[in-house]
């Protein structure tokens, strides 16, 4: 059997990407709101990046880095490159970056304890907990990516494929190895 309506929380047909509807002439007639890339983002006032809240900081139980400040900045960063950092909430981004983090924080565990656990009470080989919730970390970085891109993508007046999600991880490893 298929899924049937739309993507939990995306409350229906998802907006039709800018660039698609200059290409097809506007035919929902429509004001458009239109960011070009390319020569208005050189002439922008600069705006100072918000500062993350202050949970994104937190120190760890066991005193390894937390990647959240980092990957908020990346994203902030991103989105003032194509010049779309007032249409994203500062909230959205953090939510983002915690669970990214997270995720990275799982990921590590389970790379130095690995994928088995030993039962409490019965001693008996389990999956480690840190896989399940790694894996619902992951669902829920990769919603809130989807919406955060799609607000970007929305927006665009070219066809948009550069997404740095895709190299987000390397560019963390590079911090970490600093």
């Amino acid at each position: 059997m298929g899924k049937r309506g739309p993507k939990p929380g995306m409350g229906g047909r998802p907006k039709t990407p800018l660039s698609e509807k200059i290409i097809n002439g506007n035919p929902g007639g429509h004001k458009l709101t239109v960011l070009d890339f390319k020569d208005s983002v050189a002439d922008l006032e600069g705006v100072p990046m918000p500062k993350p809240s202050e949970y994104l900081y937190a120190k760890q139980k066991n005193g390894t880095d937390f990647y959240a400040v980092q990957i908020y900045e990346i994203v902030w960063n991103w989105l003032k490159e194509r010049g779309c950092e007032n249409l994203v909430m500062p909230q959205l981004i953090e939510e983002y970056a915690m669970c990214k983090a997270r995720w990275i924080q799982c990921e590590n565990i389970t790379s130095s304890l690995g994928f088995l656990a030993k039962h409490p009470t019965t001693g008996a080989a389990i999956s480690s907990p840190y896989v399940s919730i790694a894996n619902t970390y992951f669902a829920q970085f990769n919603r809130l990516w989807g919406e955060i891109f799609q607000i970007v993508k929305e927006n665009c007046t070219t066809e948009f494929s550069s997404n740095p999600q895709d190299d987000m991880m390397e560019r963390l490893l590079r911090i970490r190895g600093q």
